[in-house]
């Protein structure tokens, strides 16, 4: 019975993150064909040079989105996993599609200012979409991992250099006003993604020192709604005893979290910082107050 019933979990998990991965890369692909492309305004990474090299070649964008990407999911299969493989699979496949069957559909600006802004924005969602549900939509990454195993530069150095330098290619092939909006355009996308993955909830871990932690402590409980876990720790130089409050509350939170400390105690330790996945624990809160 329990096997059956994991199974069910398991099927209904993989039928629910292959919609969203679909979904995403259906609403990439109308970003790149019904906004960026027809205004000449291209994305980093293999959907960069798959725009490029279609422009040139008057063959379709989603011809080149797959050839390009696959071999590099191939070569990278066994760094990043089965599933991510998988997923990263459907993705690029249903973009792919997506764009070609929306090639000849007209665009539905012709302004290049909305063009830039709400393709970038559509760009941004349907990727942070994508992973978000645990798959990718360019081999960009894969290529950046294993460069970054023979060189001293990082992924992310190396996958920005690689954007600087279609963006360049970019430039010199639609125009360099069209480069610029394609920076534009990848800023937002970028932005976007981070807020589609994290979500604007996105959590805060918070640690307090000060003298008057039970004050603190008790006004972040019944005016935040959060619930507080009281540390004991010692202080370096002086050796006395501290107590610290740590707490997880949302972006949202932050700007009143800090009213209170503040309210109690100018001078106390406050340290925020980004956590990207809570779970368990007595998360949910009451209202703020």
């Amino acid at each position: 019975m329990e096997h059956t019933e994991h199974s069910h979990r398991s099927l209904r998990t993989n039928v629910m993150r292959a919609s969203f991965i679909s979904l995403g890369a259906i609403i990439v692909a109308v970003a790149l064909e019904l906004f960026l492309v027809p205004n000449r305004i291209t994305d980093g990474g293999i959907t960069g040079v798959s725009v490029i090299i279609s422009y040139l070649t008057a063959l379709p964008l989603g011809l080149f989105l797959f050839l390009i990407n696959i071999p590099f999911l191939i070569i990278g299969y066994k760094q990043i996993g089965k599933t991510f493989a998988l997923s990263t699979l459907l993705g690029i496949s249903v973009m792919s599609l997506s764009t070609y069957v929306l090639h000849d559909v007209d665009p539905f600006v012709t302004d290049t200012l909305l063009a830039f802004v709400f393709g970038g924005i559509l760009l941004g969602f349907g990727t942070g979409m994508v992973i978000r549900f645990g798959g990718s939509l360019d081999g960009t990454e894969v290529v950046a991992i294993l460069i970054s195993r023979k060189t001293p530069f990082s992924v992310g150095e190396i996958i920005m250099f690689f954007n600087i330098f279609i963006l360049t290619s970019a430039g010199a092939v639609f125009g360099w006003d069209r480069a610029l909006f394609s920076i534009l355009a990848y800023y937002i996308a970028f932005k976007v993604i981070d807020i589609t993955i994290e979500g604007l909830n996105e959590s805060r871990s918070v640690w307090i020192i000060s003298d008057h932690i039970d004050e603190i402590g008790d006004a972040i409980i019944h005016r935040l709604g959060r619930g507080v876990t009281y540390l004991s720790g010692e202080g370096g130089f002086t050796g006395d005893p501290k107590k610290v409050i740590f707490c997880v509350i949302t972006r949202l939170e932050e700007a009143k979290m800090k009213e209170i400390v503040n309210q109690f105690d100018e001078n106390a330790f406050l340290a925020v910082g980004d956590i990207h996945d809570v779970k368990g624990g007595r998360f949910k809160k009451k209202a703020i107050h």
